[in-house]
């Protein structure tokens, strides 16, 4: 896809981008972009080898809704403090705090901010520790096997910590433009999980010990490998940070203007992603009461969601975000709005036809990743449900990615925050609806038309505040790629009937090859099909003066 991207970049000299704003689109922001993309990739290729061995040892059983629901509970307080709430509070005021005042005074608040995080991720991570049992409980009661996913979460809690310096680190390498090493770690984590699976499980069971808890301690490893790898990256540009151990230190940390700066942010940061982890915990609670497996089925389909969502939501977002704050503070408006607009242009261009894959393609998809050893026949039937509900949300999952950081950028936590909570609410009452009759396929619905209302509200917000001007263009470009999505829907519609994936079980290379002529032929023929319509790369990319 990356190549892809780098390809057919949308031209927008039809669209009047590249008229209305000369030189503000430079290629080395595009070819950031597409760095981060294609280390995605590689990442989410390693997570899909990594969720396929899952699902071919454990299934969609009890011990692995255990295992689920315990590494989403580290999961929940990583995205609290890591690329969550803390991301969203540190990451501008890093890059304003650079571009105004130069790289001694970011090394100090880097060492401030460091100082405080690591003591308080130590008292966090106790407390988890401890209290496992009754985060199991109010994400899980339902659990077959609590008690399995009690002792996993406290194998997996310290993960937090050495994620949330992951997400430090990588702020600072992005703020550098230093963006491959953020990018490539987390193949670290699946590298260390899929290990755990092949040789750690079967391990385990030959002593007589629950081979499930071979990825907890997968899991941990894959934490330590990814914090150990950004520190020579960090070396190199002199922004290793120094934590303070001495108590006058830390006192002095925690006085730091920025650090100070950093916890106001956080206060409304913090309550906006609790808001999205509480749908999640409300979601995986009701999962765990529908059906023995329902949380493997969501928890399947989410990470082929997050297949298109890492490729192309968090690796524009990781890009413009350092980016928007550093023009925020310098004044430059017309940067800024620039810069929001190639970002939406290029999500819909490559989400919308994402998009349309996972709703007519979703059952060969599951079957071709997933349905080996242990993964039945209606594992693939219900995963594919729930990957279908995911799907009628992509858009908006991938635009709030893009969108967001526009608000973050300004320093303007506070509204996507009233949105979310917002959301959350409707996100809810929508379950009442859904699940009733479509069951956990219903949760997926949920979130995905929740994602929508979301992207919705936060586009309308920027626009109101005059923060993104539309360049002129958007209906006609919109049109060409509402065509070309069409035409690929119909294809892929076409090769998911005419095809029984399921029954090719047992010819895996066979299977494995038919879907991957049909995906390779569908993302030629959309962008043949754009190209045909006028869209063009060399329009759309400006080198900056």
């Amino acid at each position: 896809m990356s190549a892809l991207w780098r390809s057919y970049t949308p031209g927008l000299s039809p669209f009047g981008l590249a008229a209305a704003a000369p030189g503000l689109i430079d290629l080395n922001l595009l070819k950031a972009a597409s760095t981060v993309s294609l280390l995605t990739l590689v990442s989410r290729v390693s997570g899909l080898v990594r969720e396929l061995l899952i699902a071919a040892t454990f299934g969609a059983s009890a011990a692995t809704d255990a295992f689920n629901v315990a590494f989403r509970i580290p999961n929940l307080f990583r995205r609290l403090f890591a690329e969550g709430a803390f991301s969203q509070a540190f990451v501008p005021l890093l890059a304003a705090t650079r571009a105004r005042d130069g790289d001694a005074a970011t090394a100090s608040l880097v060492d401030a901010v460091a100082t405080v995080l690591a003591w308080t991720l130590l008292v966090v991570c106790a407390m988890g520790v401890v209290g496992a049992p009754v985060l199991v409980w109010m994400m899980g009661s339902g659990l077959a096997e609590f008690d399995t996913a009690v002792l996993l979460t406290r194998l997996m809690f310290p993960y937090i910590g050495f994620m949330s310096l992951v997400a430090l680190a990588a702020g600072v390498l992005n703020t550098w433009r230093r963006f491959a090493i953020p990018a490539a770690t987390p193949v670290l984590l699946n590298l260390a999980t899929i290990a755990a699976a092949w040789w750690g499980s079967p391990w385990l069971e030959q002593r007589g010990v629950e081979p499930i808890l071979a990825l907890g301690g997968g899991v941990m490893l894959g934490g330590v490998l990814q914090l150990a790898v950004q520190i020579p990256a960090l070396a190199r540009i002199g922004q290793l940070p120094r934590i303070g151990l001495s108590p006058a230190v830390i006192r002095a940390a925690w006085r730091h203007p920025g650090t100070g700066t950093v916890l106001r942010q956080m206060a409304p940061a913090m309550l906006g992603v609790s808001v999205a982890q509480l749908s999640l915990l409300i979601n995986t609670q009701i999962a765990s009461h529908v059906a023995v497996g329902a949380v493997s089925w969501l928890t399947y389909a989410d990470r082929l969601m997050e297949f298109p969502t890492a490729l192309l939501g968090v690796a524009l977002g990781v890009v413009l975000l350092p980016q928007l704050s550093a023009a925020q503070a310098r004044g430059e408006g017309d940067r800024y709005s620039a810069m929001l607009d190639w970002g939406l242009r290029t999500m819909l261009m490559l989400a919308l036809p994402c998009a349309a894959a996972l709703l007519v393609f979703a059952e060969p998809l599951v079957a071709v990743l997933y349905h080996y050893g242990a993964f039945t026949d209606r594992d693939v039937g219900a995963t594919a449900l729930a990957l279908q509900g995911y799907g009628v949300g992509l858009l908006g999952i991938v635009a709030v990615k893009v969108l967001a950081p526009g608000f973050y950028a300004r320093q303007d936590i506070r509204t996507p925050v009233k949105i979310a909570i917002g959301v959350l609410a409707a996100t809810q009452l929508l379950n009442l609806v859904f699940v009733p009759w479509f069951g956990h396929a219903g949760l997926a619905l949920s979130i995905g038309l929740g994602a929508l209302v979301n992207a919705g509200l936060l586009l309308v917000g920027l626009l109101r505040n005059g923060a993104y001007r539309p360049a002129p263009g958007w209906a006609l470009f919109a049109l060409r790629v509402a065509l070309a999505t069409v035409a690929l829907g119909a294809g892929l519609a076409w090769a998911s009937e005419a095809i029984d994936w399921i029954a090719m079980r047992s010819q895996w290379g066979l299977r494995a090859g038919a879907m991957a002529a049909v995906l390779a032929g569908s993302a030629l023929g959309y962008f043949a099909i754009l190209f045909a319509l006028g869209v063009r790369r060399h329009d759309f990319v400006r080198r900056s003066p």
